[in-house]
């Protein structure tokens, strides 16, 4: 067993409190990866479950398109429709306002489409989201008051949310007779669209945009910005971790500079103490990197149901990889005074 090992041994304290340093980065990065997952959901979930290919909204006043100025009048939905190669364009209509119910009331986004397993068939009903259920108070057949009508709950459908606002699903006729009260036009926000058209051609001859609806949620000024400032501090943090990692390795090698010295002069090969000394790393890593996760999980269990927390594979083992490989990264920067360790300083050659 090379010095590197019997470090782990005999300095357990010190291991410890490493380990423990890692531990609560990862568990920074894994709750704050939670959360930024739980605020995207809450952002686009409604987006991402359009019935479409692709998405197209409409530029305006030659800025980049937004679901928040888009607006799609029936001469381009037309367009769409006779366009070679397009299956099926489905106008979707957005507006945000507020809601009243038997239970209380709130914020809630009106998505005004004709889609099957999504939207009412008659005019007078909507289908809550799950969120939009809570905050109401409603259930099925309970009746809610939005923008001054009343409507009748047809169903509670799953967690659907836009721009931090539960959904409520209407038939467009419905819709468009709201949004006109609010000001609008009762045009068509963004044209859900299937098919296999030439998506470029298609996109100059009616002067809008197709993307796909991962794509196009950098039409959500607030997705970028939000989601913006998290990734920052996740990376950040990442880094941290490395700089940490490597800056302890880095004093704990060379401080048995002249052990590993000795072990060359006996004979010790270079990659067999470079193996020693990453294999030290790895194992304080994956322990602290393991206890992170861990706590990550069973706060962010604890958390779901008063935060919008996402306990999932791409918030607790993708950021435990990256941690672990970032730490491995930075203690591999230590190595050099492993391989330029001089046997004869060991023996006393310049003594």
């Amino acid at each position: 067993m090379y010095v590197a090992w019997r470090d782990l041994r005999f300095a357990r304290g010190r291991f410890a409190l490493i380990g423990a340093v890692v531990a609560l980065i990862t568990l920074l990065v894994g709750f704050l990866s939670g959360l930024t997952g739980g605020l995207a959901a809450q952002n686009v979930s409604a987006v991402l479950a359009l019935p479409g290919d692709r998405l197209v909204l409409q530029p305006a006043g030659g800025a980049a398109a937004t679901f928040a100025d888009s607006s799609l009048g029936d001469a381009t939905v037309a367009a769409w429709t006779a366009t070679p190669g397009v299956r099926a364009v489905t106008p979707v209509g957005i507006a945000q306002t507020r809601a009243a119910g038997p239970g209380g009331s709130g914020g809630v986004a009106l998505f005004g489409l004709d889609a099957a397993g999504i939207s009412p068939t008659a005019d007078g009903d909507v289908v809550l989201s799950a969120g939009a259920a809570k905050a109401l108070g409603a259930t099925a057949g309970d009746d809610v008051t939005i923008s001054g009508s009343a409507y009748r709950v047809d169903e509670v459908t799953g967690d659907s949310w836009y721009s931090h606002s539960p959904v409520v699903a209407m038939t467009p006729a419905a819709w468009a007779d709201i949004d006109r009260r609010l000001g609008g036009q009762g045009d068509a926000t963004v044209l859900a669209v299937s098919g296999t058209p030439d998506w470029a051609a298609a996109s100059a001859a009616t002067g809008t945009t197709a993307s796909t609806p991962l794509a196009s949620l950098t039409a959500l000024p607030t997705f970028r910005s939000e989601i913006g400032s998290l990734a920052l501090m996740i990376a950040m943090l990442f880094a941290v971790s490395a700089l940490v990692v490597g800056a302890f390795f880095t004093v704990w090698t060379m401080q048995r500079a002249a052990d590993v010295a000795v072990l060359k002069a006996l004979g010790a090969s270079t990659p067999m103490l470079l193996r020693d000394a990453l294999g030290q790393a790895l194992i304080v890593l994956v322990a602290g990197v393991g206890v992170g996760i861990g706590l990550t999980a069973a706060l962010g269990a604890l958390a779901g149901g008063a935060l919008p927390f996402v306990l999932s594979p791409l918030t607790t083992l993708a950021p435990a990889l990256v941690m672990i490989a970032l730490g491995v990264l930075g203690a591999a920067v230590s190595l050099r005074i492993v391989t330029a360790s001089d046997p004869l300083t060991a023996l006393g050659s310049t003594r």
